[in-house]
């Protein structure tokens, strides 16, 4: 069977390209070595599931482990009502990977206590037994996959609590319990929130305090993603530009495992068969970001990313003064709202230490779904006012889009209030550009600058890119500042043409256009 990208559960050797990750099992196993107990907590889709299939893998393929990956998510919510349920469950697990590894001792071993086993209690004494008269004795680490289905519930944080107090007393040399213990989910378990019941406060609980914290980053470099290209392109006998292209795929997906898959996927099975050179480019990355951003495709993850913002008030706003609005709001992982929008793999760090979206496929999707809310309120229509052709022969009109937003502005919000201008301005642009790039072209807000008083937006269209500042009017002395800042962002990317878009809330003002000659630069500025 030939090998695919693979873009659902988990991704297995022999059937599917993937990464190369065994610099971080490596990093990992250094912390079973250890004796560390820690939780796996990443986004959904980010290769959790995997990395405990090849860690465990790896694990019993050495002489002095035993490796037991067990998954939670095959626990129904009746089971976690009753302890002695809960508990038989658990242990037929353990038997399954008994089995599973060929140990018919340790299978027997434990099918003689399944049925006796009713508390915790007599559930430490069993785990105490299993390593005390293990032949040859060795180091036994267990991991659990699945864990947020449990985590809310009392009986999931009792069989925390005692694998807590086996680890501390193991540690004090009174009691024989596992080498490591590795739990992956979402959520971080130290922090979780919980109810224990209907009518108590919901807080903060630590049942997993003993666990360090797993710094081991899970996204794929350009330098691994590489090695799944490698691998690709000597099974279709091809020589693409590797490393080009896997730079290109980090820079829409910023290494998110499913999303580099996905690409890869749509190049192979949507790009490559429709034309006779089956040879990759950069310009197939193009191709297939543009389909996974269609406002007609969607995949479960985002659907629950969609989801996740729409339940949580303080989430969507919080994305939304980012994403919209272009303020820069520092990264602190202990705000609740931060730490949740960065579980679920929304928010990144900026270099600068600012939250930036986390990557360039999720800005797009949310970008869409935001301004497609807005498009339904009782603004109006903004789809292309005026019904000009914004396209020549040199690329996209960024003048002329501005000078019919500006005239859009002048005939239908000259009478509107400055709160209202302020709150809705830079979204009633990006919803009058929207249209007119209409899947043809993209455009980004540029998350490394920390000035909240203006905002880098990039189009892309076409093999061209235009920068436009948003940025509010604080008169001719920061207007100098200004030009100075879109003057040496425009040397990123070694243009020589900028515009700027600039909103002056103040009484009495005039709706303009100027064009300025600053150093090497042209820039068109337009007022509204």
């Amino acid at each position: 069977m030939p090998k695919r990208f693979n873009d659902t559960g988990l991704c297995i050797l022999h059937l599917h390209y993937m990464v190369d990750i065994s610099a971080k099992l490596t990093q990992i196993i250094q912390l079973v070595e250890q004796g560390a107990y820690f939780t796996i907590n990443r986004p959904r889709q980010f290769g959790k599931t995997t990395t405990l299939s090849l860690l465990a893998k790896q694990l019993n393929q050495c002489n002095d482990y035993i490796a037991l990956k067990i998954s939670f998510e095959e626990i129904d919510t009746d089971s976690y009502q009753n302890q002695a349920t809960f508990i038989y469950i658990f242990l037929e697990l353990l038997c399954k990977e008994f089995e599973f590894l060929q140990l018919p001792e340790l299978t027997n071993f434990t099918k003689q206590y399944i049925d006796k086993i009713q508390n915790f209690w007599t559930l430490s004494r069993f785990i105490t037994r299993l390593r005390s008269n293990m032949t040859p004795l060795k180091s036994v680490v267990l991991l659990i996959d699945e864990v947020d289905k449990s985590s809310n519930n009392q009986l999931f944080l009792d069989f925390l609590s005692m694998l807590r107090n086996k680890y501390l007393q193991q540690h004090e040399g009174r009691d024989y319990s596992f080498q490591s213990i590795i739990l992956a989910g979402i959520h971080d378990i130290k922090t979780l929130k919980r109810k224990i019941r209907p009518d108590t406060i919901a807080g903060y609980n630590s049942p997993w305090n003993i666990a360090i914290d797993f710094k081991v980053d899970l996204s794929f470099t350009p330098d691994e993603i590489t090695t799944m290209l490698q691998e690709y392109s000597i099974a279709k006998q091809i020589q693409p530009n590797i490393a080009a292209i896997a730079a290109q795929l980090y820079h829409y997906t910023s290494g998110y495992p499913y999303l580099v898959s996905k690409l890869c996927k749509f190049i192979d099975e949507d790009v490559i068969p429709k034309r006779v050179d089956k040879n990759w480019s950069v310009a197939d990355v193009e191709r297939a970001f543009k389909m996974i951003v269609d406002n007609g495709y969607t995949t479960t993850l985002f659907d629950s990313l969609i989801k996740n913002l729409e339940n949580n008030e303080d989430l969507y706003n919080l994305i939304f003064h980012i994403i919209i609005n272009g303020r820069s709001i520092e990264f602190t992982i202990a705000n609740p709202t931060i730490n949740l929008a960065y579980l679920y793999g929304i928010l990144s760090s900026s270099e600068q230490g600012h939250c930036q979206i986390h990557n360039r496929i999720f800005e797009q999707r949310i970008y869409a779904y935001m301004i497609s809310k807005f498009m339904q309120t009782q603004y109006g229509d903004i789809n292309g006012f005026g019904g000009p052709e914004y396209v020549t022969l040199d690329g996209l009109d960024v003048k002329l889009i501005l000078k019919n937003f500006q005239a859009f502005m002048r005939e239908n919000y000259s009478q509107q209030d400055m709160k209202f201008l302020e709150r809705e301005g830079r979204l009633l642009f990006l919803a009058f550009l929207k249209p007119i790039l209409n899947g043809r072209g993209f455009e980004f807000k540029e998350p490394i600058v920390a000035d909240e008083r203006r905002m880098d937006i990039v189009i892309t269209y076409q093999d061209k890119r235009y920068i436009v500042e948003l940025k509010r009017w604080y008169g001719e002395k920061y207007h100098q500042h200004g030009l100075q800042q879109l003057s040496d962002y425009l040397d990123m990317y070694a243009l020589k043409t900028g515009y700027l878009l600039i909103y002056n809330f103040n009484k009495g003002k005039s709706y303009k256009e100027e064009q300025i000659q600053f150093q090497d630069k042209e820039i068109f500025a337009f007022w509204v």
